[in-house]
């Protein structure tokens, strides 16, 4: 089962990478078009997008955390802040796309909800991931 959601992590994450790929070349998609058909639907996207590979990285990395003072961090959790951040911030250089803080708001919430969701279920699914 691990290998499952190692697979299904990396397939996420390649998803992701090409969706960055199309915004960053202005290319059109259905996704952005289904994404603009909802109200507040960017931001929902980001939301999802980046909590969904939250969740599947922690998971993959096996719960594991380090620790932030009193908090524990997931190093799942932490990958992909960094990664979110620099993606959210190399906008500024690119014609095509515009930084926008709230999109980066909505990607930290998704992480944290993310982070949160695997906290609470994590001895349900490492025992799913190990059978």
């Amino acid at each position: 089962m691990q290998r499952l959601f190692s697979v299904l992590g990396i397939f996420f994450f390649f998803f992701i990478l090409w969706i960055i790929y199309l915004a960053n070349s202005g290319m059109r998609s259905i996704f952005f078009d289904f994404v603009k058909s909802f109200p507040l639907g960017d931001k929902l996207g980001h939301f999802v997008l980046f909590g969904t590979l939250t969740f599947l990285s922690i998971i993959v990395l096996k719960f594991r955390y380090f620790k932030f003072g009193k908090l524990q961090v997931y190093y799942g959790a932490f990958f992909v802040i960094v990664f979110v951040i620099l993606e959210e911030f190399s906008q500024k250089y690119l014609s095509t796309r515009t930084f926008d803080f709230v999109d980066l708001i909505a990607d930290l919430m998704g992480i944290i909800s993310a982070s949160i969701l695997a906290n609470l279920g994590k001895h349900k699914f490492t025992k799913i991931v190990n059978s």
